[in-house]
C-alpha cells in the first residue's frame, strides 16, 4: 500500500515545464520520449513552456539549462537522454554541477523501479533530481520505457508538491 499524501495539493495547481531531449540523432518527430513526457504533463493539466532538442554536448546542454533559469515562468526542468555509461552521455555530467540542491531519493527511487523491470541493469543508470536557480530538476534516460517509469510512478505523483515546497507554498 502506498502512503498517502500528508499534504494534498489543489487539483487546480499547474507546473510550467520546460522538456529537453537530449540526443544526437532524435528530431521532433521521432523524439518518442520527449513527445511522452510533454502529452503526460499536458494530459495531468500542466503546462509546456518550452520543448528543446539539444546533441549530447556537455556545453550546448548547460547553455539551455542557463537561458530557462532565466526563465521565471518555468517550474521544473525534464532532460531526457544521456544519463548512461556510454562515451556521449554526458547528461549527467553536465547538469550534476549545476545542481545546488540534489533530490537523491529520485534516483534511488528510479533505479530501484528499474530494477523491477531491467534488473542489474539498471544500475548503469545515472539519472537524478536537484534544484538548479529555484527550478525543479529531473535527468531521465532516453529509453521511452524508463521515461514512461518515471513520469507516471514518480514525477507526476510528486510534481506539484515539490514545486509548491520549492516556492514556499506547503
Amino acid at each position: 500500500m502506498k502512503p498517502s499524501n500528508p499534504c494534498p495539493d489543489p487539483p487546480t495547481y499547474q507546473v510550467n515545464c520546460a522538456v529537453i531531449t537530449v540526443s544526437d540523432t532524435r528530431t521532433p518527430e521521432t523524439d518518442k520520449s520527449g513527445n511522452f513526457i510533454k502529452q503526460s504533463l499536458l494530459n495531468a493539466g500542466h503546462l509546456i513552456g518550452s520543448y528543446i532538442l539539444v546533441k549530447d554536448e556537455p556545453d550546448q546542454i548547460r547553455q539551455h539549462m542557463l537561458e530557462l533559469a532565466q526563465i521565471p515562468e518555468i517550474d521544473a526542468v525534464i532532460l531526457n537522454g544521456g544519463t548512461g555509461i556510454a562515451p556521449r552521455d554526458t547528461t549527467y555530467d553536465a547538469i550534476a554541477g549545476l545542481l545546488e540542491k540534489t533530490l537523491p531519493g529520485f534516483g534511488e527511487m528510479f533505479r530501484y523501479l528499474s530494477w523491477q523491470e531491467v534488473g542489474s541493469r539498471a544500475i548503469a543508470s545515472r539519472s537524478e533530481a536537484g534544484i538548479y536557480q529555484g527550478k525543479l530538476v529531473f535527468s531521465l534516460p532516453g529509453s521511452s520505457n524508463a521515461v514512461k517509469l518515471a513520469i507516471e510512478q514518480l514525477i507526476l505523483p510528486e510534481i506539484i508538491h515539490l514545486v509548491r515546497q520549492l516556492k514556499g507554498l506547503h
